[in-house]
């Protein structure tokens, strides 16, 4: 698909996982690079108006702030690294002078709810919405047995491997919490999560004056993604239209935080500060990537990334290396800790 691309689009750059898929795209004539320092080449392209961030991981990290210190703008599509380095992020965006434009579905309902202002000026509350993913309506006992087959079958939206299971356990919704306070700069006790199963409401914003404004769209990627690229208009887009008549009824739950355990260790980790919130992140990633290989239970994932947090000893967030160090002490605290319990 990406020689297919090449040929189509004819980019001037690609870059690639690692050397090996390089030298085998070299042929199509088109300047290819790879790892991090090639995406970081790629963030910082010459000309480039806008830079969409969309890997997963931490990875994205140090891309990110590479484009950020070019002066261009970004939309942000790896809540990974708002999640583990906002605090950097954010202020180095302002001192650029550079937007951070969100992509999720839920941030980019905020966004225009806020009327395209960043900034937590008037908000009264922030909320939320989560589908609840595939098993919120199964016995949290039933958990051992979860398949990643089965995690991985959303009820609205088609993603990834990582977010998707992220979003069974209710740690997507947690990181977006943290990646909502860096955002709109809002307390963690003005952000709150609701469950929609029916996933229209995007999300809402409560002002001081008790008004409350949602944005409301059928559930489908395209409609965020393309208002982040074509921000401040809007692109025409040949999609089925929301039929109000047809919805019959929206619904709205509190989420169960006891069933959903890493919706709890996420707003812990906002509050604590500093480290913590790269700890969680970093579990997590080696939590979801070892029950995707079979190595450990779905009902062990919250587990093993509150026990890494309990371990950890946050410290201020000074700098990106501040936060890269805890991502990496948490990544191998998690792989020692589960090759023990593999053994």
């Amino acid at each position: 698909m990406l020689r297919e691309q090449i040929r189509a689009f004819k980019p001037r750059l690609v870059s690639v996982l690692d050397q090996e898929r390089a030298s085998s795209l070299r042929a199509e004539g088109v300047e290819v690079v790879y790892g991090e320092e090639g995406l970081i080449q790629a963030a910082t392209f010459p000309g480039v108006d806008l830079v969409v961030s969309a890997v997963v991981g931490s990875v994205g990290i140090l891309p990110l702030l590479a484009a950020i210190e070019e002066g261009t703008d970004v939309a942000l599509a790896n809540k990974e690294s708002m999640v583990t380095a906002g605090e950097i992020i954010v202020k180095k965006a302002q001192e650029k002078g550079v937007a951070i434009l969100p992509i999720d579905s839920e941030h980019s309902a905020i966004f225009q709810a806020l009327g395209s202002k960043l900034g937590g000026e008037g908000i009264k509350r922030i909320i939320l919405t989560a589908s609840g993913g595939p098993f919120y309506n199964m016995p949290a006992e039933a958990f051992k047995k979860v398949t990643p087959r089965e995690a991985l079958a959303h009820p609205i939206w088609r993603m990834g491997p990582k977010i998707s299971v992220d979003s069974a356990t209710l740690m997507n919704k947690g990181l977006e919490v943290i990646e909502a306070h860096w955002f709109f700069r809002v307390p963690s006790e003005r952000i709150e999560v609701l469950i929609h199963p029916q996933g229209v409401v995007h999300s809402l914003v409560e002002y001081v004056d008790s008004s409350i404004i949602a944005q409301l769209s059928i559930p489908d990627m395209r409609i965020p993604i393309a208002y982040a690229l074509s921000y401040p208009k809007r692109l025409f887009m040949d999609l089925p239209v929301l039929n109000l008549v047809e919805l019959n009824h929206l619904t709205f739950d509190p989420p169960d935080v006891e069933k959903f355990p890493c919706l709890k260790l996420a707003y812990q980790a906002l509050e604590t500060g500093g480290t913590l919130p790269a700890v969680l992140n970093a579990a997590n990633e080696v939590a979801v990537e070892a029950f995707l290989q079979g190595r450990i239970s779905f009902d062990r994932i919250p587990h093993v990334v509150a026990s890494t947090m309990d371990r950890h000893q946050a410290t201020p967030l000074h700098d990106v290396e501040a936060a890269l160090e805890a991502d990496r002490w948490a990544k191998a605290k998690v792989l020692t800790f589960i090759q023990k319990v593999s053994q």
